[in-house]
């Protein structure tokens, strides 16, 4: 059965699950834009920190090794 040309316009205008799809894509790629910037913005001071992790680590090895 098929139904009128006007319900079904009234239909797709009141079905709202493509638009709540559509705001939510948008949302994840605001997202990612921040967190990419974060990363390019802070990528000497991260590099920095992970470098420094992995000398105290290596340190402590080096330590209880020798003993």
């Amino acid at each position: 059965m098929r139904t009128s040309l006007p319900a079904d316009v009234r239909r797709a205008v009141c079905d709202r699950h493509g638009v709540f799809a559509a705001e939510y894509a948008v949302l994840a790629v605001g997202v990612v834009v921040v967190v990419a910037s974060a990363l390019v913005g802070f990528r000497g001071t991260m590099l920095n920190a992970v470098n420094g992790v992995g000398s105290a680590i290596q340190t402590t090895q080096s330590s209880i090794a020798s003993r």
